[in-house]
């Protein structure tokens, strides 16, 4: 599903937000910072698109949606850092417009969607300028959205500033499962080792420039990567034919 459309399934009041190129929506006009990007959106408890869902919440419908783009001011010390980030990509010869592809200032947290072509022209700053002195990586994680056409992989990177009281900022880096590459960035943090690691192992994103990616939990001969949404599950398919599943809070009386 592209960023511009929205799934019949899409609940009214997300509907209303998730329409970058919709000015208003019945009849009332649509802040461009609240508009989600809307991945996808799923029918049931578990997404099942067949008979296979057992869990009486067949009705239950849910959607993921990337949080907006923040606008300034975007409070707290936010401003400051993104700000000495900008700087710092200029003095380097980086355009700040092509490294940062979005700010997001989300549950008091804040986000730099890094284009993974300059992640590193972000980290070595991120590192050491004193004005952010982020000096501890505290891993990567992965994140799979299918419905996310053309940056299906996410890489999230967390960093931790001991210097200016435990600041804490992430960085998302998105790649194509079709081209799942992203600068390691150990050369900068070396204890990001292991993380890339499992990420890789779990996941399937490749980080180019790795010492030694290798798989930290699965055989080195396993195929495929166990925490992807479209991987295989296993056991055996099941279908009703000519039944009906009750709803789970009728199915059993106790009276």
């Amino acid at each position: 599903m592209s960023e511009n459309t929205v799934d019949d399934g899409v609940p009214a009041e997300a509907a209303d937000l998730a329409a970058p190129a919709v000015p208003e929506v019945a009849g009332r006009p649509v802040r461009p910072e609240l508009r989600l990007e809307v991945v996808s959106a799923h029918t049931g408890h578990f997404g099942a698109p067949d008979a296979g869902d057992t869990s009486g919440y067949g009705g239950t419908r849910s959607v993921v949606a990337l949080a907006p783009a923040a606008v300034r001011p975007y409070g707290s010390w936010f401003d400051e850092a993104v700000d000495a980030l900008i700087e710092d990509l200029a003095e380097a010869g980086v355009d700040p417009a092509d490294a940062i592809e979005k700010v997001v200032v989300e549950h008091d947290q804040l986000t730099l969607f890094i284009a993974r072509e300059h992640l590193l022209d972000v980290v070595r700053p991120l590192r050491d300028d004193q004005d952010l002195r982020f000096e501890l990586c505290l891993g990567v994680t992965g994140v799979h959205y299918p419905g996310d056409a053309g940056r299906e992989l996410h890489a999230c990177f967390e960093f931790l500033s001991l210097t200016h009281g435990s600041r804490a900022i992430r960085l998302e880096v998105t790649c194509p499962e079709s081209d799942p590459h992203i600068p390691s960035i150990v050369p900068v943090y070396p204890g990001d080792d292991w993380h890339e690691r499992e990420a890789w192992d779990l996941m399937g994103i490749v980080f180019d420039g790795h010492p030694h990616l290798t798989r930290s939990a699965m055989p080195d001969d396993w195929v495929g990567h166990p925490q992807r949404k479209d991987y295989p599950l296993g056991g055996i398919p099941v279908e009703y034919r000519g039944a009906s599943t009750a709803p789970a809070d009728s199915r059993r009386s106790y009276r």
